[in-house]
């Protein structure tokens, strides 16, 4: 069994937690120490219990507290090197260095990494599994390619970035510089982005499907609902939002 969950989702911070036997990663920390304390007590977490801190990329609101957490409680950080270099506090208690080519093992979790197209120095994202069960972490890039698609065939469980819905970003208050940022190759993926990425993955293993990194003011839960049904082709009951405030409960995935 693997199950996983959020701290939060959205740009003042994110974190996702990813459970599978003795094993508990931590995948980005954009919140300050107390605050990812807070936030894994309410999912019934102790900091001192997790294995590894996984950094997608060193953009705050996902590394904002990944120092400080892993100082605090001797956690081992895996991130690129290109991330290191990028990143704010690299004080780690640990580092362990991604190789995007290459899958690794932290306890009863395989992670896979992969590259992704977006504004940073070596961003990456995340299959993660027990070897049975797949679970993909998918946020963070403008656009998405071919390699980025065979990766993300034929989980069980997808958590995917519905960052804006387009004409909102479009008309709204946001500086041009910054729509045109949101918008570009290395930006974020938009809710019609999603719609045509799912329809061109194999989902027929999905159990849950999770829209996260919404934006609070270009998009509404209800639109990103609607692109995840319209990519998989109706409503499922294992279809959720990831939201800012209270992230998401614990998903399981079943055998």
């Amino acid at each position: 069994m693997l199950r996983f969950a959020s701290l939060g989702s959205g740009s003042k911070g994110n974190g996702t937690l990813i459970e599978c036997g003795s094993t508990r990663i931590l995948v980005d920390c954009g919140f300050t120490l107390a605050e990812t304390e807070r936030r894994l007590q309410r999912l019934g977490c102790s900091a001192d219990s997790l294995s590894a801190i996984l950094v997608t990329h060193e953009h705050g609101d996902h590394a904002l507290g990944v120092g400080r957490l892993s100082r605090r409680y001797q956690i081992p950080v895996c991130l690129t090197v290109g991330t290191c270099k990028a990143i704010n506090d690299k004080s780690f208690a640990q580092t362990q260095f991604i190789n995007l080519k290459q899958s690794f093992a932290i306890g009863d979790l395989e992670i896979t990494p992969f590259s992704v197209p977006h504004d940073a120095r070596e961003p990456c994202q995340f299959i993660l599994s027990d070897g049975a069960i797949r679970l993909g972490i998918l946020t963070d890039t403008g656009s998405y390619t071919d390699a980025m698609l065979e990766q993300l065939n034929g989980l069980q469980g997808l958590m995917i970035e519905c960052n804006y819905e387009t004409e909102m970003l479009r008309r709204g208050s946001y500086p041009s510089a910054l729509k045109e940022r949101l918008e570009s190759r290395y930006g974020h993926l938009s809710n019609q982005q999603v719609v045509e990425l799912l329809k061109q993955l194999k989902l027929d293993k999905l159990q849950s499907l999770v829209a996260c990194h919404l934006s609070q003011i270009n998009n509404l839960p209800e639109y990103a609902y609607a692109a995840l049904c319209k990519g998989v082709g109706g409503e499922r009951d294992g279809i959720k939002i990831a939201n800012q405030l209270e992230g998401l409960d614990w998903q399981t995935l079943n055998y």
